[in-house]
């Protein structure tokens, strides 16, 4: 501004190239959850590769075309988290003076304020208020759906299996950044990155490969339980919930691990030295050191985590047993037979999760 540079200038010569790196980040994992997307594409009858998964492996019954498909989603998943990466990785921020001074928002006078608010509208309208408008139109001229049998089912299952793996996966977090952070060991460091790939992986793709392993397992553990003891006990992995908690686990396991290391960071390394100088060992130092000081941070990640599981719809498709039915599966499979009114209460009960969990969320920042 000091040179004479005007409103426009500015934003394409100072701000456009300064948030270049963030601007190609965001459009990787934009594209990254186009890609993994399932629902609406299969609504709209788009053919993806997702949906390419669905319809070679449960349509054609060509299991080995499905494992195919998926691998050249997973490759493309990699290469845009790859990407995601180094842009990331070139961001700099850096202060001018000794003194950092808060941002202050710029008020936009008359018309410009206005065009700003209603651009800034227009995703929240569109996004949000247009489709909740829809399913309330549906759901109250017919009430009576909000007491069928298959709705209940439906939300006590969504709630077991998003409960449990949101449960499962902030302990096996917990105890794995705090392991490695006791290690110090540069190898489990470098590693832990590692456990966070499937959450860039598609739900489709995930569900694939969790299935082919988990399969064989299943009936290895069947067939020497019924060798052992003449009883034939089924399949109590794939048969069972336990593959969609597994998925839910591999799938949403990062949120967890990035929150609880984050909280870990922000705790002083003395407070656990003074507790080790004292006699606690690990545990004892995890216990009532570390614990009551990442509470809250745990239960951020507990919430993110039950939230997402709620919403997974191509994993639990591809895992669930049968006659086993989530919130989300149950809004696709209504959909899919254009019973919108039917769908409406269990896509209102999806979104209600999803703003509880904002909501306390919010709150949980402003105290």
């Amino acid at each position: 501004r000091a040179l004479g540079a005007g409103p426009v200038k500015r934003f394409f010569r100072v701000g456009l190239p300064m948030a270049r790196p963030a601007i190609a980040a965001a459009t990787a994992i934009v594209m990254m959850e186009t890609v993994s997307d399932f629902g609406a594409v299969s609504f709209f009858s788009v053919q993806t590769l997702t949906t390419g998964i669905f319809s070679t492996w449960l349509e054609g019954g060509n299991r080995g075309g499905a494992a195919q498909i998926a691998s050249v989603v997973l490759i493309a998943v990699l290469v845009l988290v790859g990407l995601e990466k180094k842009s990331r990785g070139q961001v700099r921020f850096y202060h001018l003076s000794r003194q950092h001074r808060a941002v202050v928002p710029l008020v936009l006078p008359g018309w410009r304020g206005w065009l700003a608010g209603a651009l800034c509208a227009v995703p929240l309208a569109v996004g949000f208020l247009l489709p909740v408008g829809v399913f309330l139109s549906h759901a109250l001229d017919a009430s009576g759906l909000w007491s069928d049998p298959g709705l209940m089912r439906a939300l006590v299952n969504t709630l077991f299996v998003g409960g449990a793996a949101a449960v499962m996966t902030v302990v096996a977090a917990l105890f794995m950044v705090y392991g490695v952070r006791m290690t110090g060991r540069r190898l489990p460091v470098l590693l832990l990155p590692v456990t966070t790939i499937g959450y860039a992986a598609p739900g489709a793709v995930l569900g694939v490969g969790i299935l082919f392993p988990l399969s064989g397992l299943d009936h290895m553990i069947a067939n020497a339980v019924e060798a052992a003891t003449g009883r034939d006990i089924g399949l109590i992995l794939t048969g069972t919930a336990f593959a969609v908690i597994f998925a839910y686990f591999v799938r949403f396991f990062a949120i967890a691990q990035g929150a609880i290391d984050a909280a870990f960071g922000r705790v002083t390394p003395s407070l656990a030295f003074a507790a080790r100088s004292l006699g606690e060992g690990p545990g004892g130092t995890l216990r009532r050191v570390y614990l009551p000081l990442i509470r809250g941070s745990l239960g951020t990640a507990l919430l993110l985590v039950f939230v997402d599981s709620v919403k997974e719809l191509p994993a639990t498709l591809l895992l669930r047993p049968f006659n086993f039915n989530t919130l989300a599966t149950r809004v696709y499979e209504k959909a899919s037979l254009e019973q919108i009114s039917q769908a409406a209460p269990a896509a209102l009960m999806v979104i209600a999760v999803g703003l509880v969990a904002v909501l306390m969320l919010r709150r949980r920042e402003t105290h």
